[in-house]
């Protein structure tokens, strides 16, 4: 008889886990909804939700959820990376560029993350993207 590892009593069928994560997920966003409602644009909630909705497929949501961080964060990098993943998730490749330059001349510097970032990854092509990778690696 073939030794067989002992099955992990922890273990959670792949199917049923990523129903879990979504269901997970589905619960934040409703949660981090019901908190603007009572908190206004807080910056940390917005930043919450508009994660939620992204990671759920719900782009355009999350996109005019970041719209409405960057205009609570004007000066915040890591507002305007966001926005422009959200951008060009949302197929708005040149708004995407824009967004991106602006978190590098606020302070953005992690040339790595951004090439593997899979949100950017349509921009990755244009000769914008290539520069401005250039130029947070120099």
């Amino acid at each position: 008889m073939p030794d067989r590892a002992p099955r992990d009593p922890l273990a959670t069928d792949p199917a049923l886990a990523k129903r879990l994560d979504r269901l997970g997920l589905e619960f934040q966003a409703r949660f981090h909804a019901i908190a603007l409602r009572h908190r206004g644009d807080d910056p940390e909630i917005l930043a919450e939700l508009g994660h939620a909705l992204t990671r759920l497929g719900r782009y355009h949501e999350g996109l005019e959820i970041d719209h409405r961080l960057v205009r609570c964060a004007p000066d915040n990098p890591t507002v305007h990376y966001n926005l422009a993943c959200s951008l060009c998730l949302c197929g708005q490749r040149a708004e995407a560029l824009d967004a991106l330059e602006r978190s590098v001349e606020l302070g953005y510097d992690d040339p790595d993350h951004l090439l593997a970032d899979d949100d950017l990854a349509a921009l990755r092509d244009d000769p914008r993207f290539g520069a401005l990778l250039q130029r947070l690696r120099a």
